[in-house]
């Protein structure tokens, strides 16, 4: 199956090393990239966002809000919080969303099991 993956992150830098990953580890899905909360809201209202993969700290609003708002544009996208902020308050906010926290910077195996667990909760494994 070919997912739409959605990378939110408002550093260039950072959206490019999460889609090189992704490249290497799932070369025929589709990414789409925002650079801020309302970029991505707008392409979720566009385009079928299967899996988000938030930064947590962006100008105007952070991965949290975005995620909870995210959860009504998208409600079957799998999410992530991206983030070297691993506080304990962040972490636990993130799971009661129902997302999944992912420490900062995002290394290939961490993404590479991340979607795996993904594509199971999907049933596509």
């Amino acid at each position: 199956m070919n997912y739409q993956v959605l990378i939110v992150d408002d550093s260039k830098l950072a959206r490019m090393a999460i889609g090189r990953a992704l490249t290497r580890l799932y070369p025929d899905w589709t990414q789409l990239e925002a650079k801020n909360a309302d970029e991505a809201l707008e392409l979720a209202r566009t385009a079928s966002v299967d899996i988000a993969l938030l930064d947590f700290n962006m100008p105007g609003r952070d991965g949290l809000q975005l995620a909870a708002e995210l959860q009504h544009v998208a409600p079957n996208a799998i999410i992530a919080l991206v983030s070297a902020n691993s506080q304990n308050e962040i972490v636990a906010q993130t799971r009661n969303l129902g997302a999944t926290f992912l420490s900062k910077p995002l290394t290939e195996p961490a993404l590479a099991e991340f979607l795996r667990l993904t594509l199971q909760r999907k049933g596509d494994v």
